[in-house]
């Protein structure tokens, strides 16, 4: 049962100056599997187009800041002029471990939830926002007395993600990769490194056939100084752009493999496979010592390839919903 004199004493509100290294701290104490620096906090939160200072709501005790719940919204569409005006966030929250067994979290979480109604917003994910997600979603082995308050809230599992990985410390280029790209390109398929006029063309598959999301990340990668032989692309007898994969898109992590997107239509022809190794070579030459990425659908085609090329699952995330009046 929650206390009611402590609770007396925890103000929520909104993010201010200042707040920014006592929060930094006090999530590392709180998901020490999960910490996060000052300049990581600053890019993917403070300086997030749609960033709100009100919907970053902190929890304090006797002047000391105790937890936070991060509720946001559409301020700039991701694509087009889309604002998705019924659609909220919560990308993360946390509450210090000695501030914990007297209701803060539950009050921080319906604080933020108030504050997502407040603006229209009567669906909320928990935590797949883009552009700037910290996590997919909530790992429940790691944090399970988050996954019970979440659910008592309301949330209902509508997806889960896996984290893979796979070390490259023994990576050479599979025989059988070798010899799928020797036949496509026997047929006339072409890989490389895409041209500068290649990449309006890269930019439109991936926002068209995949994610909006994807076109920002390879464009920003590429804005941020990142050469172009991050990149593999791939073209069919007739020159259409049909697929690529890449690593360090995301905060220059040259480790982190992705996006990575083939169409439809190719699926089959194992050039998913070739692109993939081709890139995971890259990778090796460029001294990585590993392959990662945060995310990909737990029974897709996608992660049965990457399994085949020697990917384990390191994490399993819970893609959450709660939807008012239900």
């Amino acid at each position: 049962m929650t206390d009611r004199t402590t609770r007396a004493r925890t103000e929520f509100r909104g993010f201010r100056a200042g707040d920014g290294p006592p929060l930094v701290a006090a999530w590392c104490r709180s998901a020490p599997a999960d910490p996060i620096t000052a300049d990581r906090f600053r890019n993917l939160v403070l300086l997030d187009a749609n960033f709100d200072p009100a919907g970053l709501r902190i929890a304090v005790e006797d002047g000391r800041l105790v937890g936070a719940a991060y509720a946001v919204r559409r301020l700039t569409p991701l694509h087009g002029t889309d604002l998705e005006p019924e659609q909220g966030w919560l990308p993360f929250f946390f509450v210090d471990p000695e501030a914990r067994g007297r209701g803060v979290g539950r009050g921080l979480l319906t604080d933020a939830l108030d504050w997502l109604l407040a603006h229209g917003r009567t669906r909320v994910d928990f935590a797949p926002y883009t552009p700037n997600y910290v996590l997919p979603g909530l790992d429940a082995e790691t944090y399970p007395e988050a996954a019970g308050l979440l659910e008592s809230l309301g949330f209902r599992t509508v997806d889960e993600a896996v984290a893979m990985d796979r070390s490259l410390a023994d990576y050479a280029f599979p025989a059988e990769a070798g010899r799928r790209a020797a036949e496509l390109t026997a047929l006339g398929y072409r890989f490389g490194t895409p041209a500068d006029d290649d990449l309006p063309g890269l930019l439109a598959l991936a926002a068209v056939h995949f994610s909006p999301d994807w076109a920002r990340a390879i464009r920003e990668c590429l804005l941020n100084g990142a050469p172009p032989d991050r990149i593999v692309v791939a073209r069919d007898p007739s020159g259409r752009l049909v697929g690529w994969a890449m690593h360090g898109a995301y905060e220059s992590a040259v480790e982190r493999f992705g996006p990575f997107g083939v169409l439809d239509e190719m699926r089959g022809t194992g050039l998913g496979g070739v692109l993939l190794h081709l890139v995971l070579e890259r990778m090796r030459a460029r001294g990585a010592g590993s392959a990662w990425f945060l995310w990909t659908d737990r029974e897709s085609a996608a992660a049965r390839l990457y399994r085949r090329a020697g990917f384990g699952t390191t994490r399993v995330f819970r893609v959450l919903r709660r939807e008012a009046g239900r």
